[in-house]
């Protein structure tokens, strides 16, 4: 997809629709859940959004953070857009959610009365959380306090953040409620391929596979193909997102980039 020369925030190009129309994702007033089983095209998802976004980036009007649990398998190669990224440290991701949790707030005391949705300024960019594989920060994380303070941090951010510039775009394989507890607190949900029939409606919303999410019918042969749901409307969308080869992601960082901050520690130069 090209990229907008000044993002738009309620509709960002990002795939086709199935009549071949464009697909265009609102962000503003929003959180993104994607679900998906493994080679299902999470990562087409998450490059389609952070590559609509590139132009804020390079402008200042967006900070885009990273985590990557993996150790940088998904995000690594792009690292350069992440304003900043963390891929192997733990504590520093918790650090990241928290903080982005702060800014939440923080936002949120200054735009009481005055407003009920944030504007975006090189001041006060939006800040886009970018999650891949959150079950590992979630539900695997074998320190429990860490654990619990991601979930504290997450549980604010995803409740306080999307009126006020603070937005989390995140990844996930494994649907089932006792991983990601508070799921609904998404409410724009993106399910890839799926296993079973009977995990679509727990990710989308009940009757949704009824109304024809079928994700568990996607084949393997089309990755990045799902269903949008959005809470309030009752009928899924099936789109196919943006595919990027390792080099065009390469590329887009190198042109947009503006890395800062890795896995807590401020890169030379970096303002």
């Amino acid at each position: 997809m090209p990229i907008p020369a000044v993002p738009e925030f309620t509709a960002l190009p990002v795939g086709k629709r199935e009549d071949g129309d464009g697909y265009e994702l609102r962000l503003f007033g929003t959180q993104v859940l994607v679900v998906g089983a493994t080679g299902s095209g999470k990562g087409s998802v998450i490059w389609s959004v952070v590559r609509s976004l590139a132009a804020g980036v390079t402008s200042g009007l967006v900070q885009i953070w990273g985590l990557d649990p993996k150790g940088g398998m998904e995000l690594g190669m792009g690292a350069p857009m992440f304003t900043r990224f963390a891929r192997k440290d733990y504590t520093a991701m918790c650090e990241l959610i928290e903080e982005a949790a702060t800014v939440a707030k923080d936002r949120a005391g200054k735009l009481y009365g005055r407003t009920r949705q944030h504007t975006p300024t090189p001041d006060e960019p939006l800040i886009v959380l970018v999650i891949d594989e959150l079950a590992n920060l979630t539900a695997y994380l074998t320190d429990r306090q860490l654990k619990d303070r991601i979930k504290a941090a997450l549980s604010i951010l995803l409740s306080q953040g999307r009126a006020v510039g603070v937005h989390v775009v995140a990844a996930i394989q494994d649907p089932r409620k006792e991983v990601l507890p508070f799921r609904d607190l998404f409410p724009t949900r993106i399910g890839l391929r799926l296993a079973e029939a009977a995990q679509v409606d727990p990710v989308l919303g009940e009757g949704m596979r009824d109304r024809g999410a079928l994700c568990d019918r996607i084949p393997q042969s089309l990755p990045g193909v799902g269903f949008v749901v959005i809470d309030g409307d009752p009928t899924p969308m099936r789109v196919r997102f943006s595919y990027l080869t390792d080099d065009e992601i390469r590329d887009m960082a190198q042109t947009y980039g503006r890395l800062r901050v890795i896995d807590g520690e401020i890169l030379d130069g970096a303002a």
